[in-house]
């Protein structure tokens, strides 16, 4: 089971990800502490990097769209990852910094990921990953 915060084994991130996270997490740190950033940076310790090219086509990357299964009641949530300057919820467009997205970078189908709420916890199950920049060649995402 993989959780923010998570203990389980390792996420895939390609090079090009995890570099650009890495200076995200130091320019959040700047400017708003490291509350913000703590769980997308407990994520990238455990980290295995991989070229672009060679990551699987069914890894959650960065601007992946994904469809996630509510454990609860079976509700069906589609979300893409994004850098925070491009967030857009209505386009369903959810920042790295967010419980969620920093729950599931990483993650491929069948995996299930918790993640905390107001009232608890969130668990949904990893159902589909509908769109990778990298499964379609996009490797500057």
């Amino acid at each position: 089971m993989k959780t923010a915060p998570s203990t389980s084994g390792p996420i895939y991130i390609t090079k090009v990800d995890y570099q650009r996270l890495l200076e995200l997490v130091r320019l959040e740190r700047q400017q708003t502490g490291n509350r913000v950033v703590e769980g997308l940076e407990r994520e990238l310790r455990r980290a295995e990097m991989v070229e672009s090219y060679a990551v699987l086509p069914d890894v959650v990357t960065m601007n992946s769209r994904v469809r996630l299964r509510n454990a609860a009641n079976d509700s069906t949530l589609e979300i893409t990852l994004v850098y925070p300057r491009h967030a857009d919820i209505k386009a369903k467009k959810i920042s790295i910094l967010a419980p969620v997205a920093t729950a599931v970078l990483g993650c491929r189908p069948g995996d299930t990921v918790v993640w905390p709420m107001p009232k608890g916890e969130a668990t949904y199950f990893v159902e589909a990953v509908l769109h990778q920049p990298e499964a379609d060649g996009d490797i500057a995402s």
